[in-house]
């Protein structure tokens, strides 16, 4: 689906059609959370959506402090579409942030990032266009309740599906009917508990613009996935804001719970973001060679490889949270070995089949939907520049099951791996990020690893867990 509007006269237009009764402009933060703020219909118009809307940058984490905290709020008014959840008419827009201070783009603000890293390709002369396709998995869950104090942790999440349900006592019987561990892909209902809310969320999806293309329940236990076409670095970016939201939403007004957290559940499959990408030039994919390996160009290949060389502190980004390791294991289909292989699932990144020159592009099927997209897509495609730009060959391809690798013969191979822990990223972003400074620049990527050690790396680290009382209590 298109644009709903064009340019501002067109957005002012389709409000008046709609009966608008409020804009909603909404931001996105370092961790990829949305915020937002309503205005009155009435108190806009075209001069201040020309000039955009102020708003308080000393309350948004690790951005502007108190006495610089004035920042510019500049809508993208063709990003416009109509809130599918409000009870009065409201209108979305998604906005960039503008730094008055030094009169840019905010150079903390994730999507000016990622225009910034299009720009570069531009300049750079390799590419005028490049596009990603996120596949974003996620779980569904009826109830989940959470304890962290000093002296109590618990978490726990329940299900329908869930195997631990199969003697629990229900209104009107326990049917039985359960995906088991490992044993969700595609089988339909009655197993498949989510056939109608899957559903529900791909036509609120088209409803705020994206083009759905599928819907099924993944291999975990209330895991589900949602398939929308492709689309440029900042339109994908925010087709994974859009989705987040609607499936939030939909599934919190069937009174669910949706999440993206990685993995939730112990012992059964975690949730990624597999992210196609491929960069284009007047016309042409870049990343196509008729006959060669996947029908892969070089440039494709030396993309790889440049993610790969740097893919320690690209996980800074596409895995920022301490729970994206915990998806990151062998054995569960989140692949940490950096080879690349076609149409294997067990490489880091994947050539997936496809017929002709259009279909052609890289899979890497690392990233989680923690990340901000903005940043995870910006970080892989300024790595890859740097992979083209140096020529960087990527080891592979490698067709083999990867997962019956032992970590001796991963190391016998000479087969990089990915960082084990979030701290391992940060460090490896603090020791790597030359490639990234063309567009990150050396203070957001100062304040952004001062950021997750402090919000996610030391409280994680300093808190005792059930299974260490399990383990430790009786030594």
């Amino acid at each position: 689906m298109g644009k709903f509007v064009n340019n501002i006269e067109e957005f002012l237009a389709y409000c008046d059609e709609n009966e608008v009764q409020f804009v909603d402009f909404r931001f996105t933060d370092l961790k990829g959370m949305w915020h937002h703020v309503s205005y009155r219909m009435s108190a806009i118009n075209k001069d201040n959506l020309s000039a955009g809307l102020p708003f308080d940058g000393s309350s948004i984490d690790a951005w502007q402090p108190i006495n610089q905290s004035d920042m510019i709020l500049k809508p993208d008014v063709p990003t416009a579409f109509l809130d599918p959840f409000t009870a009065d008419v409201t209108i979305i827009v998604f906005c960039d942030v503008y730094d008055i201070y030094k009169g840019d783009l905010y150079e903390k603000c994730p999507r000016s990032i990622a225009k910034k890293a299009l720009k570069y390709a531009e300049e750079l002369g390799v590419a005028d266009a490049a596009y990603f396709g996120p596949e974003n998995e996620f779980f569904v869950f009826d109830d989940v309740k959470i304890i962290d104090g000093m002296n109590e942790s618990y978490y726990k999440v329940d299900s329908t599906e869930g195997e631990w349900s199969d003697n629990t006592s229900y209104e009107g019987g326990n049917m039985g009917h359960r995906p088991r561990i490992k044993g969700g892909y595609f089988p339909v209902a009655p197993i498949d508990s989510g056939v109608d809310m899957r559903a529900e969320m791909m036509l609120v999806l088209e409803q705020v613009g994206l083009e759905v293309i599928l819907g099924h329940h993944e291999v975990a236990q209330g895991q589900h996935e949602i398939g929308i076409v492709f689309s440029d670095i900042i339109g994908a970016a925010d087709n994974v804001q859009k989705l987040k939201y609607v499936i939030k939403m939909v599934a919190h007004l069937n009174g669910k719970s949706a999440t993206f957290m990685p993995k939730p559940l112990y012992g059964d499959n975690g949730s990624g973001m597999h992210v196609h990408q491929s960069l284009w030039k007047d016309g042409k994919n870049l990343f196509y060679a008729q006959g060669s390996y996947g029908n892969i160009s070089d440039m494709a290949r030396h993309y790889i490889g440049g993610i790969f060389q740097h893919a320690r502190s690209v996980a800074s980004f596409t895995n920022p949270s301490t729970n994206s390791y915990k998806r990151l294991i062998p054995g569960f289909e989140a692949p940490s070995i950096l080879t690349f292989s076609s149409q294997n699932r067990s490489a880091s990144c994947r050539i997936p089949y496809g017929a002709g020159e259009k279909a052609v592009r890289v899979e890497m099927r690392f990233p989680d939907s923690t990340a901000c997209p903005y940043l995870a897509f910006a970080a892989m495609m300024m790595a890859g520049l740097d992979g083209i730009k140096n020529k960087t060959e990527p080891i592979g391809p490698m067709d083999e099951d990867l997962y019956e690798l032992t970590l001796d013969e991963i190391r016998e191979k000479g087969i990089p791996q990915m960082p084990h822990t979030l701290r391992g990223a940060l460090e490896g972003l603090i020791r790597d990020n030359e490639y990234l400074q063309p567009v990150f620049t050396p203070e957001f990527i100062n304040v952004y690893q001062h950021y997750k050690f402090e919000t996610q790396v030391w409280p994680y680290e300093a808190r005792p867990t059930p299974f260490e009382f399990k383990t430790t209590y009786s030594c």
